[in-house]
């Protein structure tokens, strides 16, 4: 009996349909992903392809970033990357375009590229055409390039053949895909989708599946948390295209990750399908997510926006069981309460400026960070997990990872590069049962890797308090905090502050 139960086991475990993962040892990710910066930043419009068992990432702020697994990313300088850069593997050469009417090309997928050229046989605006607004090569599989591009504002999606031999010629009619539709409320402007005659189509991208391509694009515009990815479908690559029903692919307008669009898709190294996405932080600045995608029995995709720990590709065979189980426990926990005493009776942070105080890590917006005092040498920020009132049971929590989002930059097209400090971040996190004794559970007092966007894992430990404490940072601003996130699950608690009484027995 005992064999018979291990071979089911083996032969469910082998068609994805037991989760045997476990967390502190197989990998994870969670978003916005904790890109490395260096004289670029990893800022939206995000371009990813597959070169010879590496991934490539180019994007909006300079630069490339290398991974082999789609979940550690190295970043490389890589000079005039434009915004929103799209790069093409082509016959051995590298094409790259961008918001420009150069063409660039090199030998190697990151560079040096030269100029190779401008368009040729330019359409004028009646096709749509503006200064080589995001466009975006795409090869089919006989070895054709086509490239597609957004028209103006509420213009739609446009797409023309290329020449093999001058890959910069436009050569065949010019089609027009689609406008902007104003009864797709999502597609609309403002951030409530308010006004119905305007829209911002843009970022086309292709990606094809089972003899089906998918034309991918975003609206809204940027500056809008309502920012969304929508997608049309088609058996040919130039069309007819034809709108999906359960669109949009990607829309999210609350929490950490919002705005997510202007991506594109790449088969990962687990063979599944993997969306990747521009994040608007409603501070102003832009970051880089990804999520799995799926294909439902009527050929649409489907893909669930996330904030929260990932199994990261190749951990899960069944792409549709790829939550790591794990919550943010930490929203709003801007108490700190021990035992018998009141909720507030020791302070959450050392230090805060007027308007930013330590609620504001805490509240799941980027609207919003907290600030401590200049003069505040190892900033500190306590959190209650459960912070309970007098007839509440105290609960207790096994935490496994923490996020932390730094602010600084605008709207995000860029690092400041230069003079500018990189952003190396040093920190550790603490815990406590009682909000008294603590335990270090993370020290990154040696990290030397610059990011703006940082998530831990943390072994699975039992606790009710949580403190960061900041040990280092650039000195060139003050230290923003927009986000830190705790996550893990309740797992029990500790006898009522009240006692609660025993139910009588009825006779």
């Amino acid at each position: 009996m005992k064999k018979l139960i291990l071979l089911a086991a083996a032969v469910l475990f082998s068609a994805g349909l037991l989760n045997a993962q476990t967390l502190g040892k197989d990998a994870r990710y969670c978003n916005p992903l904790p890109m490395e910066i260096g004289q670029g930043s990893a800022s939206g419009d995000v371009s990813v392809f597959q070169w010879e068992g590496k991934y490539y990432m180019f994007c909006t702020g300079g630069g490339a970033w290398v991974s082999s697994d789609m979940l550690n990313w190295e970043y490389h300088y890589v000079a005039g990357v434009p915004v929103a850069p799209d790069v093409c593997p082509y016959n051995g050469k590298f094409y790259m375009t961008g918001n420009s009417m150069n063409v660039w090309v090199a030998d190697n997928p990151l560079g040096p590229y030269t100029v190779l050229g401008q368009w040729k046989g330019t359409p004028d605006r009646e096709h749509g055409w503006s200064q080589g607004f995001d466009p975006h090569i795409y090869v089919d599989e006989n070895n054709q390039p086509y490239l597609f591009w957004p028209g103006m504002a509420i213009s739609g999606i446009y797409s023309v053949k290329l020449d093999p031999n001058d890959i910069t010629q436009f050569v065949g009619p010019i089609t027009h895909h689609f406008s902007f539709n104003p009864d797709h409320v999502w597609e609309r402007q403002g951030e409530q989708n308010e006004f119905p005659d305007v829209a911002w189509i843009e970022g086309p991208w292709i990606y094809k599946h089972n003899g089906t391509y998918y034309l991918q694009y975003s609206a809204s515009g940027t500056q809008w948390r309502t920012y969304a990815e929508g997608y049309y479908k088609s058996k040919n690559v130039q069309g007819p295209y034809e709108y999906a029903s359960n669109n949009p692919l990607l829309r999210r307008t609350e929490g950490i990750v919002t705005g997510p669009a202007h991506g594109s898709m790449v088969t990962g190294p687990d063979g599944n399908i993997w969306q990747f996405y521009t994040v608007v932080l409603r501070s102003g600045g832009r970051r880089i997510g990804m999520d799995r995608v799926t294909v439902d029995k009527d050929g649409n995709l489907v893909c669930n926006v996330t904030d929260t720990p990932q199994w990261a590709p190749g951990v899960v065979k069944d792409p549709t069981k790829g939550d790591s189980g794990s919550l943010i426990v930490s929203i709003g926990k801007t108490t700190r309460s021990t035992g018998g005493g009141s909720p507030g009776a020791a302070k959450v942070a050392s230090s805060e400026k007027p308007g930013r105080g330590p609620e504001y890590a805490l509240d799941n917006s980027t609207a919003t960070w907290w600030e401590p005092a200049d003069d505040d040498a190892n900033p500190t920020l306590t959190i209650s997990l459960s912070p309970a009132v007098d007839r509440d049971r105290v609960q207790t929590f096994k935490i496994d990872g923490s996020r932390l989002l730094f602010g600084g930059g605008g709207r995000g097209f860029g690092f400041g590069g230069g003079a500018t400090a990189l952003p190396i971040y040093k920190y550790k996190i603490e815990v406590s049962m009682d909000g008294e004794n603590f335990t270090t559970v993370l020290d990154t007092s040696n990290n030397k890797v610059p990011r703006n966007v940082i998530f831990d894992e943390i072994p699975p430990v039992e606790c009710r308090f949580v403190r960061l404490t900041m040990l280092d940072w650039p000195k060139n601003s003050p230290l923003s905090i927009l986000d830190f996130s705790v996550f893990g699950k309740a797992t029990g608690y500790s006898p009522s502050q009240v006692p609660v009484p025993t139910p009588k027995k009825m006779n």
